[in-house]
């Protein structure tokens, strides 16, 4: 269960560990030295997800600016995946949009990753376009979720 978990903000010093973690995820990881360059952005916010051994299980980035917030990246440790881990750092990014002032949510995903939709849908992104051959290794579409943060007004409870 997700809370066997604790997260932590990420520091320049984890860039090397978010990147092998990157590289064990996605068949395009970003660099070190992207990471280092996100990290060093004000507008960015990096979460490390630990186990209790303080074992690196995951982490997410975002970026708020001004009203509008990006999931730039959430991912779980490949052998750890489907524990809640994801999800936890999904609503803790979305959290933190939200105490940034963003009342919108966006991110793109690979046509292809249904369990990353699946992730995404039960947080309340919705799609709301496709970008053509965004992905590069391999090749292929994006779609684009979007997920309103704001309070609704009929419930008085955050929208997801």
């Amino acid at each position: 269960m997700a809370d066997r978990y604790r997260l932590r903000p990420a520091s320049p010093a984890d860039a090397p560990a978010l990147a092998a973690l990157e590289e064990a995820s996605f068949p395009d990881p970003w660099s070190v030295e992207q990471l280092l360059t996100a990290l060093d952005d004000d507008a960015v916010r990096g979460m490390i997800a630990e186990s209790a051994s303080g074992e690196m299980v995951g982490y997410a980035i975002s970026r708020t600016v001004a009203d509008e917030g990006e999931v730039l990246s959430v991912t779980a440790a490949p052998g750890l995946r489907r524990r809640g881990i994801g999800g936890l750092l999904l609503d803790d990014a979305l959290a933190g949009m939200r105490a940034a002032g963003a009342a919108t949510a966006w991110l793109e995903v690979r046509e292809s990753n249904q369990a990353a939709q699946a992730l995404y849908h039960r947080a309340g992104f919705v799609v709301t376009g496709s970008r053509r051959r965004y992905y590069r290794h391999p090749v292929e579409d994006a779609l684009l979720l979007r997920c309103d943060l704001r309070p609704t007004a009929s419930s008085g409870h955050e929208a997801r």
